[in-house]
């Protein structure tokens, strides 16, 4: 029995490590593509390997290996460059040597603004869990990607932004729910600034399921009547 049980902790120790591992999404950073209560599986072999893709992240080695370029658009789980500890969850804008900037929420890339197809207006919870009203814009970029972005009335500071140049082997991340990120957009002190590649720790594949904010661990029944069973397995894009 014991080594029946060890056995199957280095498996599942193997698989976490190197293949997939799963995350709970606390914020609304990046709705309406991931949610607040998400459990999110991630590709750990898409990018190859860094420290981090070990639990603790320990400095056994420096760099990636078998390294594999990600690509703009992806959704990728990174450690926090200012604590190499918290897990945050954005969507890749700018690869090394981008010119990215924001004017009137449009995202441009190399000088080139993002397509943007604006779909309508929606209603989230606020705070105080009041509603509060957004614009549903539509972005595709040059290589075919497409998601949907959150933007809120009167924040034209996270909408207007000088030009940032990514450097050499770091990269830059943005939240979808554009007003309401702390991303690359804000310097590393107070919120991610650039990303260095070894910090990725792999690219969000889908949602393994997701519960409603009201699910409680000491309420067995809301496991399933809080269930999102529209979101069950539902891939990431």
């Amino acid at each position: 029995m014991i080594k029946s049980t060890l056995t199957a902790l280095l498996i599942a120790l193997c698989i976490r490590t190197v293949l997939f591992q799963p995350f709970t999404i606390p914020s609304g950073s990046m709705e309406p593509t991931v949610l607040p209560g998400d459990y999110v599986i991630i590709e750990k072999f898409a990018y190859g390997y860094s420290r981090f893709s070990l639990p603790f992240g320990p400095p056994l080695f420096h760099g990636r290996i078998l390294e594999r370029t990600p690509r703009r658009g992806d959704i990728v789980v990174f450690k926090l460059p200012r604590d190499n500890h918290t897990d945050y969850i954005k969507r890749l804008i700018g690869l090394p040597g981008d010119r990215i900037e924001l004017m009137d929420g449009v995202v441009y890339v190399n000088g080139r603004p993002i397509e943007q197809q604006t779909l309508g207006p929606a209603t989230v919870p606020g705070p105080f869990g009041l509603p509060q009203p957004v614009e549903r814009i539509r972005e595709t970029l040059p290589n075919g990607r497409s998601y949907v972005t959150y933007h809120y009335q009167g924040s034209p500071e996270m909408e207007n932004t000088g030009v940032y140049v990514v450097p050499p082997h770091t990269y830059f991340f943005m939240g979808d729910n554009r007003d309401n990120s702390s991303d690359s957009r804000f310097p590393e002190a107070i919120g991610v600034g650039y990303v260095p590649e070894e910090n990725l720790v792999g690219r969000a594949a889908l949602v393994a399921f997701s519960w409603d904010e009201d699910v409680s661990l000491f309420k067995p029944w809301t496991w399933v009547t809080d269930l999102r069973f529209g979101r069950l397995f539902h891939l990431l894009h």
